[in-house]
């Protein structure tokens, strides 16, 4: 599974680990990426998503029929 959330479109971000001694390697931030089944009334099915928690409450704010219109819109498919 991609480290990319389908509402948002958060990706990873990419950093340094540093050491006690300051040696720096390469790190990844991956966003907090769930899984979630959501039903949606509009479409009269239920859609598996890939979002962040962050994509969640924005699901739970906005409601789901407005994110799927939107990713919809987008070109993605569901």
């Amino acid at each position: 599974m991609s480290a990319r959330c389908q509402v948002l479109g958060t990706t990873p971000g990419f950093g340094h680990s540093i050491s006690h001694s300051h040696v720096r390697t390469k790190r990844r931030f991956n966003p907090n990426v769930q899984r979630k089944r959501y039903w949606v009334p509009s479409l009269g099915r239920h859609v598996r998503l890939t979002v962040s928690t962050k994509g969640i409450r924005t699901i739970d704010r906005r409601g789901i029929d407005v994110v799927v219109a939107e990713i919809l819109a987008r070109g993605e498919k569901i």
